[in-house]
């Protein structure tokens, strides 16, 4: 992952889909509201729909409403990601607040619709089954030659609909409440929050998960799968392998306690 990382670093300067994604802080205060976190998606859209109803049961139970911070990853590897970016469009059935970030494969996601030609190493990090969701078959198409490059612009200008490229370049980056943090992968330790490069929150691992952020936060990530949940130093990861595991795990933090749904 880390050569994939480097090889996509490197197409930075060139690429249009590289601007600064937005950073969202919602200031200082502490939240007196529940927040709820839902890990890497991938193309999971039933464990989603599960992970929502599990959310909206909890706060007819408690009538304490508060917003979900989904941690990116909605695309690739599993088998629904057009209908998970859908989903993830429309309003919330359950009347949930949603508040979605950007994770690396959706960023690359974007990327590839941009330039194919410049980000087809993408296709081996899920998205063939990402492409297959929205009826592309490349295999079936034999669009995996040198001259696929046309065809395949102009396959994926008529498959993804500008609904799903929009909501893929709105995603925010980051989100900052009080001393919560939350983002894809991670950040820099020790480098203030707003000297964090994009790349390294989408990508990082370590020295992240070992070091932790060194900084007054506590970061919640996901990205890097573990079985349950990844707790390290000023750190907690909920990325649960939805995607092979059928576990998509939700946080509940409150009151500075958290939980897992």
């Amino acid at each position: 992952m880390r050569k994939l990382k480097d090889w996509f670093s490197g197409r930075r300067s060139t690429s249009v889909g590289n601007l600064k994604r937005r950073r969202i802080d919602l200031g200082r205060a502490i939240p007196s509201y529940p927040i709820y976190v839902i890990g890497d998606v991938h193309g999971c859209l039933k464990e989603l729909k599960n992970a929502e109803a599990q959310i909206a049961a909890d706060i007819n139970s408690t009538e304490r409403a508060g917003p979900i911070v989904l941690l990116g990853d909605y695309v690739d590897r599993g088998p629904s990601s057009s209908q998970v970016l859908e989903y993830l469009i429309r309003p919330s059935e359950f009347g949930l607040k949603r508040l979605p970030l950007c994770g690396n494969h959706d960023d690359i996601f974007l990327k590839f619709l941009n330039e194919p030609e410049l980000y087809s190493e993408w296709l081996g990090l899920g998205g063939e089954q990402t492409l297959l969701s929205y009826g592309v078959d490349l295999h079936h198409l034999g669009v995996r030659q040198k001259n696929r490059n046309a065809k395949l612009s102009e396959l994926l200008t008529e498959a993804v609909p500008d609904s799903h490229r929009q909501f893929l370049a709105d995603l925010p980056i980051c989100l900052k409440i009080a001393d919560l943090f939350f983002v894809h992968a991670g950040i820099r330790p020790g480098v203030p929050l707003d000297e964090q490069d994009d790349e390294d929150m989408l990508w990082i691992r370590d020295p992240f998960l070992s070091e932790g952020p060194k900084l007054p936060v506590l970061v919640v990530h996901g990205h890097t799968p573990h079985p349950s949940l990844n707790l390290g130093p000023g750190r907690i990861g909920i990325d649960t392998g939805a995607y092979y595991t059928g576990n998509l795990t939700v946080l509940k933090i409150d009151g500075g306690r958290a939980t897992v749904l």
